[in-house]
């Protein structure tokens, strides 16, 4: 790795945050992925306040990447098949304003790039309902606790069943999975 690399950061909301770490963790040129909040009307929310629903906030995560070796356009093809992009009212059976999907841009390239995978998506028209993940400007980040970061390293059992359970999995078969749509 180079040592003068820039590494940047990348906002998914994709429902659950538990999630939504695993499918990027441990790729080459990820550097770090946080669990958080962001988008909300609360400074330093808790999981409590955020679960409510009432502070505004989305459960995403924040990845810090090396465009050099990981590309921003990877990241979205990436995000993407994690997420039902036609649910506008949270993410499976995580249901609520926190579970909404949405790309938070830092730089006008990351926007261009994000607008760009969403019209292809929608071109495609692999789904009958519109897409409505949004694309929006990266406001402040907030970590969430720390026994919600690595939550599927710290709970491997827990985190299986929750996938299964919530119909993340099979919706990802059914929608993402079919080769050539």
């Amino acid at each position: 790795m180079k040592e003068n690399s820039k590494l940047e950061k990348a906002t998914f909301a994709g429902g659950c945050f538990w999630c939504m770490v695993k499918p990027f963790d441990e790729l080459p040129g990820i550097h770090g992925i946080v669990s958080g909040y962001t988008g909300g009307n609360v400074d330093h929310p808790s999981y409590e306040q955020v679960k409510t629903g009432t502070t505004g906030h989305y459960e995403a995560v924040e990845i810090t990447f090396d465009p050099e070796v990981f590309p921003y356009q990877q990241l979205l093809d990436l995000y993407w098949p994690q997420i039902d992009p036609t649910d506008e009212g949270g993410q499976f059976f995580d249901r609520g304003s926190q579970y909404r999907t949405a790309i938070f841009y830092h730089t006008e390239g990351q926007r261009e790039l994000a607008q760009a995978s969403k019209q292809k998506l929608e071109d495609s028209r692999k789904f009958s309902k519109p897409i409505i993940t949004e694309i929006l400007p990266a406001p402040v980040f907030y970590a969430a606790e720390e026994d919600h970061q690595d939550f599927y390293k710290k709970n491997p059992e827990k985190y299986k069943q929750e996938r299964i359970e919530s119909g993340r999995d099979e919706f990802i078969k059914e929608n993402w999975s079919k080769q050539g749509s």
